[in-house]
C-alpha cells in the first residue's frame, strides 16, 4: 500500500523517482578470490538492504557470479517476519536481498560495488524514491568480521573519495536472520517489467548497471525459480 501511494504522488507531481547512479571505484580491500576447482564451488552470501527489494534483486540477478537472489526481510528482533508486519515500519527489519554467489567468480567487495553504484541511493535515510521509512533504510548485514572489514572500509573510502554530494548513510550491522518474502515478491521485476512502478523505479537500475559495469552484467538473469 506505501508503495502504491508513494508513486501516485511521484506521477501527480511529475517528479523523478529513478535513483542516480554513480561511478565509483572499486574497494581498496577486499576479500581474494576463491580459486575455481574441479570440485563443486563453496558457495558464499551477503544480505544487503537498499529500498525495495524488487529492484535491489533485479540488478543483482545480473551479477556475474551470483547463482541466486531471494527478496526477504533481515534487522529486526522478531524471530520471523512478512511484507505487512515489514510495511507498517515496527518490526525493525528492512527489505533486504540475500545473494548467493560463487566468490571464485565474483567477490564480497564487487557485491557492494554494484550496492552502492547502481542498486540503490546510499545518501538517502530511511528512503528510497517514493519509499519512505525506515523498513527501505540502507544497510549492509555482515555475517563474519572480513565482510564487516570490508564494507566499513568502504564506506571509509567512498566519502573521503566525495563521490556523492552527501554523506553515506548506509548501516553495518551484524546479520542475525534472513527471512524470505511471500513468493508473489521473488522475481517481481523480470515478472513485471510492464508495471509503472518497476518502469520508473527498477529498470533504469538495470540499465545503469549494464552501462556502468559492463565486465561485472550478465544479460541473463538469474531467478528464484529456476534455482529450485
Amino acid at each position: 500500500m506505501l508503495r502504491t501511494l508513494g508513486l501516485m504522488a511521484v506521477l501527480l507531481t511529475g517528479a523523478a523517482c529513478a535513483d542516480e547512479a554513480v561511478s565509483i571505484p572499486a574497494p581498496a580491500f577486499d576479500a581474494p578470490k576463491v580459486a575455481a576447482s574441479g570440485a563443486a564451488a563453496r558457495l558464499e552470501t551477503a544480505v544487503v538492504a537498499g529500498g525495495c527489494f524488487w529492484g535491489v534483486q533485479g540488478v543483482y540477478q545480473h551479477l556475474k557470479g551470483v547463482k541466486n537472489v531471494v527478496s526477504g526481510y533481515a534487522g529486526g528482533e522478531h524471530a520471523t517476519a512478512d511484507y505487512e508486519s515489514v510495511s507498517d515500519g515496527d518490526s525493525g527489519h528492512a527489505e533486504s536481498v540475500q545473494i548467493t554467489y560463487d566468490p571464485s567468480q565474483v567477490s564480497y567487495g564487487q557485491i557492494l560495488q554494484v550496492f552502492f553504484s547502481v542498486a540503490h541511493d546510499p545518501t538517502q535515510l530511511n528512503r528510497q524514491g517514493p519509499d519512505t521509512g525506515t523498513q527501505y533504510r540502507s544497510s549492509i548485514f555482515y555475517a563474519n568480521d572480513l565482510q564487516k572489514k570490508i564494507a566499513e572500509g568502504y564506506i571509509t573510502q567512498l566519502n573521503a573519495a566525495k563521490v556523492y554530494p552527501q554523506r553515506i548513510v548506509t548501516r553495518v550491522d551484524p546479520l542475525k536472520g534472513f527471512y524470505a518474502a511471500e513468493g508473489y515478491h521473488q522475481d517481481y521485476l523480470l515478472n513485471h517489467p510492464s508495471e509503472p512502478y518497476i518502469v520508473i523505479n527498477d529498470l533504469p537500475k538495470v540499465r545503469n548497471f549494464q552501462r556502468l559495469l559492463p565486465a561485472l552484467y550478465n544479460a541473463r538473469a538469474v531467478t528464484v525459480a529456476g534455482s529450485k
